[in-house]
């Protein structure tokens, strides 16, 4: 949910599958960052602080009005209406939650002011009331952003080659095996990822968010991976207060369910931007960082798209200028598309459709047999 004007851009033209799951270009585009950003109005690129927080503050209110309805009238409701009463808060608020995620994540691009501190203080309370280590999640996620689409130094959903797969993968590969590896996926895959960099890079040395010596930082972010821990202890200590004053089951409902959904929400954007079986991903002999910034693909979420404040259906622009205020994000995707061609990816295909398929069609990737590039790497699913 959003506040303030934002430009509405029509959505684009819907294509047939086939068109759709064509490969995109992975030759060395016709065009560079610089020329793309020329085409973008410079506004776009203006911070506004009351802009900023405008969205945020809405979607607090949004969320507190929740709270305090599921909090004040749910207990009074007779049994089958509580029934249905609390799944409708969980759906409601875990959105919303979602969508405060996304600001706090856009504070960990310097997108929300032109002030790093007030950026990190913003996105430090409100990624640590989510029990995101915002710190420590902000230095990888930056890596993400500079290795996009590289087999060896990107951060997340790295694809595995066939020679990777286990020895159990072709009995995952059918509908009962997608159905458990989606749900473990959208459940526990953020919090896995965090603790244990599952679906992250290999790094040698043990990978924890939440450990200031992991070989994930450098020695100048160790102390403020200390920070996060400290921002996360202070909200786990406020859980454990609240639920020993209002019950652990009210603690759950209020608060655990909807965190359950933000976080399945998280995993589910970020796997559907960078996985679809028209994208490429490439090994050192030929990544570079425009093509892996491009190896990326815009969704349609419908209204979610507004209440998840347009992270979804533009992807492309924000990892070509990660700076750049979502509020401004759908003017520039409509200034650049023209000059992305076909370069430009867009899924209109319904989001639960896209994650089957998705989960059914990208098991591994291999390299290009249709060209000479051997060094780009594309998916398929047959074992």
């Amino acid at each position: 949910m959003g506040a303030g004007g934002r430009m509405q851009v029509s959505p684009s033209p819907k294509k047939s599958e086939t068109d759709t799951l064509k490969r995109v270009p992975c030759e060395t585009p016709p065009f560079t960052v610089g020329e793309l950003k020329k085409a973008i109005p410079p506004h776009c690129f203006k911070r506004s602080i009351p802009r900023s927080f405008s969205y945020l503050i809405w979607d607090i209110i949004i969320a507190s009005c929740f709270y305090y309805v599921a909090t004040s009238y749910f207990s009074l409701l007779p049994n089958p209406l509580s029934y249905v009463a609390w799944p409708l808060y969980w759906a409601c608020q875990g959105c919303v939650l979602t969508g405060i995620w996304v600001i706090a994540h856009e504070c960990g691009h310097h997108a929300f002011s032109d002030y790093q501190w007030l950026d990190d203080t913003v996105g430090l309370i409100f990624h640590s009331f989510l029990l995101v280590p915002y710190f420590s999640w902000k230095y990888s996620h930056r890596r993400h952003h500079s290795n996009t689409g590289s087999l060896e130094r990107d951060e997340v959903f790295v694809p595995k080659k066939k020679s990777d797969i286990k020895w159990y993968g072709k009995y995952l590969n059918n509908p009962l095996g997608r159905t458990v590896m989606l749900t473990v996926q959208f459940t526990l895959g953020w919090p896995l990822y965090l603790a244990f960099n599952v679906s992250g890079r290999p790094y040698d040395g043990f990978a924890c968010h939440f450990h200031p010596n992991a070989p994930i930082y450098n020695d100048r972010e160790r102390l403020q991976i200390y920070i996060s821990d400290a921002g996360i202890l202070a909200v786990c200590y406020g859980l454990y207060r609240y639920a020993a004053a209002q019950g652990v089951a009210s603690m759950i409902c209020v608060y655990g369910v909807p965190l359950l959904i933000v976080n399945g929400f998280l995993v589910l954007i970020t796997y559907l931007q960078h996985t679809h079986p028209s994208l490429p991903h490439y090994d050192s002999s030929e990544w570079d960082w425009l093509r892996g910034a491009l190896a990326t693909v815009d969704r349609d979420y419908g209204i979610l798209n507004k209440v998840f404040h347009n992270i979804t259906d533009t992807h492309v622009a924000h990892h070509l200028f990660s700076t750049m205020p979502h509020y401004h994000a759908m003017e520039a995707t409509k200034a650049i598309k023209p000059i992305l061609g076909d370069y430009y990816q867009f899924d209109g295909t319904p989001v639960f459709k896209a994650m089957w398929r998705e989960a059914k069609e990208c098991i591994y990737v291999e390299p290009d047999r249709q060209g000479e590039k051997k060094g780009v790497f594309w998916y398929n699913n047959k074992l």
